[in-house]
């Protein structure tokens, strides 16, 4: 029976990860991505909350390749989807569409609060500056 494995078959050792969990390069672009929806998701929720209850907020890549139907011109940036019988209301956002569309990561911040309040005020009937006064346009 072999034991713990303490060395690779080049003898170097076990290798460890090069960032440690604790510095902000360990996050995946994906991750701090997540982490830009949902503190955007957090400040609506602070003045919408109720409104906005039971709404699901996902990320996705890409959209799908067919366009919903009141869509014209380029790639969408997120959607909303009403809530039907048995099923929430729905925000997503796009995560590649918007890391394209922004310049540096300030921009991408607020390109992210823009698209979640954009939908969110879709989903409301409202106009996104009654939804967010910070809202960019």
């Amino acid at each position: 029976m072999l034991g713990p494995r303490r060395r690779d078959r080049r003898g170097r050792g076990l290798r460890g990860p090069l960032l440690p969990p604790s510095l902000p390069g360990h996050r995946t672009r994906a991750a701090r991505f997540d982490e830009l929806v949902l503190e955007a998701v957090g400040r609506l929720e602070r003045r919408w909350g109720p409104q906005i209850v039971g709404t699901e907020f996902a990320v996705e890549d890409v959209p799908p390749s067919e366009p919903a139907p009141w869509e014209t011109g380029g790639v969408p940036l997120g959607r909303c989807f009403p809530g039907d019988v048995g099923q929430p209301a729905r925000v997503v956002v796009y995560r590649r569409p918007v890391e394209t569309r922004a310049v540096d990561e300030a921009d991408l911040t607020d390109l992210v609060r823009d698209v979640v309040v954009e939908q969110v005020a879709h989903l409301l009937g409202r106009s996104p500056d009654d939804v967010d006064p910070r809202f960019g346009g």
